[in-house]
């Protein structure tokens, strides 16, 4: 299982499954991030927290902790 955090710069991916329950899976799905959703990973941070992302046309930070939570093909 390849989850976004394992995704190098400059990498489109595509969601295939969100892990985690609750509001937090609820948090993510507001972002934007969905299944069948392409995401392009732009910068990793120095320590690797947070991930800038491209989703939908627009720019989003993640935390390494919900990024593990997004499984990518």
């Amino acid at each position: 299982m390849k989850t976004l955090r394992d995704v190098k710069i400059g990498e489109t991916v595509r969601v295939v499954k969100l892990h985690g329950e609750g509001p937090v899976k609820r948090r993510i799905m507001d972002m934007g991030i969905t299944k069948n959703t392409e995401i392009f990973v732009r910068k990793v941070a120095p320590l690797g927290d947070p991930i800038e992302v491209t989703v939908r046309s627009y720019e989003l930070s993640l935390r390494k902790a919900d990024a593990e939570m997004i499984e990518v093909e």
